[in-house]
């Protein structure tokens, strides 16, 4: 008889039992917290806070991470729960482990405890005067999505067989984590969009070296670079970047002064995306001196070019220089 009760409690916890209950558990956390982010980054993108002006409303690599994960791990949660159901029914024991019970009552108290901790920061906010459409959407579906799982498996818990709604609460979830991702697509484009977009990035990344190396030229001999070519240096290692969808023609981006006595210049690129600025507002590119405080690199699609007036008192020439004449 001893024998047997320890066999039986054995048969309990085996270590595919832990794996399968704990894998559930991770996948189950992973993709609530990577839809809930894709909710949360759809309603920044839709409707951007006019004060949080820090903020880019388009999270474009946030939302690629969380697509990427829930895409993967989503559907092995739903997997692994279709093979728990299937072991349950099989051998009823594992669905009686003390193992599997504390898991789903840590689920239970992580849920709830969100749930209040939501209804805390959303009463805290509302009187602290944000009373906006998208903190609203955003309260609504973490309590939303922490709601239906400690719902589910409050009820899951207890009952001796597995729910009869466990299929309808994979099928109901299946199509809103598609809906969201659906949405999410939308929001940041497709792969080929992304690409170009960091296109984009790569080319206002070097047109702020060049500018950076404008002023450092004026600084060190009193007067613009006639030509980009004048900025190359040998003993420093800079080198003229090219635009990266150049291919082997080796284009360099256009400099072009504009008043050597007031020392205006631009720099030009052309560009395959519009940008946007952090209050996610379309602006063409603005005339902004090199102050050190409001540099724009906003732009539209094509060709665009952004002038720069270099501030003699925020940047002056080193005093032992003879400006060239």
């Amino acid at each position: 008889m001893e024998n047997e009760n320890t066999n039986i409690v054995h048969k309990k916890n085996t270590p595919r039992d832990l794996f399968l209950h704990l894998l559930a558990v991770v996948t189950l956390y992973w993709s609530a917290i990577s839809f809930v982010t894709l909710i949360w980054q759809a309603i920044n993108n839709y409707f951007p806070d006019a004060l949080n002006y820090n903020y880019f409303a388009n999270n474009s690599s946030l939302i690629r991470f969380n697509v990427s994960a829930i895409i993967i791990v989503f559907p092995v949660f739903i997997v692994v729960s279709w093979y728990l159901n299937k072991i349950y029914r099989r051998e009823t024991e594992v669905r009686d482990s003390k193992m599997r019970k504390w898991l789903i009552y840590l689920t239970l108290f992580i849920a709830s405890l969100i749930i209040m901790g939501d209804l805390v920061f959303t009463i805290n906010t509302f009187l602290g005067g944000e009373i906006t459409t998208r903190f609203i959407l955003k309260s609504l579906s973490v309590l939303l999505v922490a709601g239906v799982i400690f719902g589910y498996y409050l009820n899951d818990v207890r009952k001796e067989t597995p729910t009869a709604s466990a299929k309808y609460f994979a099928w109901v979830s299946g199509v809103l984590v598609l809906a969201v991702l659906v949405m999410s697509f939308i929001v940041i484009g497709s792969p080929n969009s992304a690409r170009l977009l960091q296109f984009d990035q790569q080319k206002v990344n070097d047109l702020q070296n060049i500018q950076s190396q404008v002023v450092n030229y004026y600084q060190k001999k009193g007067t613009l670079p006639a030509k980009a070519v004048d900025l190359q240096d040998s003993i420093s290692g800079f080198v003229i970047p090219v635009d990266p969808q150049a291919g082997s023609n080796g284009f360099i981006y256009e400099y072009n002064i504009k008043d050597v006595a007031n020392l205006s210049f631009e720099l030009c690129a052309t560009f395959n995306k519009p940008s946007q600025l952090q209050s996610g507002l379309m602006k063409t590119p603005a005339l902004n001196p090199i102050d050190g405080r409001n540099q724009v690199w906003d732009h539209l699609v094509g060709r665009v070019c952004f002038q720069r007036t270099i501030d003699k008192q925020l940047y002056p020439v080193n005093p032992n220089v003879v400006p060239v004449k």
